[in-house]
């Protein structure tokens, strides 16, 4: 697949990792990094390697927004997965959002907006 992406997928709840994990999978796409936390997924960001992340708006008790603004800084796209009631700051207003529970079809709307 010529449109095939590599992600960092950063997702601190196992199953739902997992589950996007398949749906990359099965979309054509590759993982380059799962990472559950803050200073994981930075180090996933510095490593390079991948062209696009889907990061979990909550990892834990953090919030993603320096994994973004660090995406935003190296121009790399990102989409932003959340439960809802999560407010995306104004820097990172467009950016598209995935929201819970996944679907293939959700996933892949969200990939089309990138």
């Amino acid at each position: 697949m010529s449109d095939a992406r590599t992600f960092v997928i950063a997702e601190d709840e196992a199953m739902i990792a997992m589950l996007l994990e398949d749906f990359i999978d099965l979309l054509g796409h590759k993982i380059a990094a799962m990472v559950a936390s803050l200073e994981d997924g930075l180090a996933a960001i510095s490593a390079g390697g991948f062209d696009a992340a889907i990061l979990d708006v909550n990892l834990g008790r953090d919030k993603c927004w320096p994994l973004a603004d660090a995406l935003r800084a190296m121009g790399i796209p990102y989409i932003f997965a959340t439960g809802g009631g999560d407010t995306i700051p104004a820097e990172h207003a467009s950016a598209p959002t995935l929201a819970k529970p996944y679907t293939m079809a959700s996933l892949e709307a969200a990939l089309g907006r990138l």
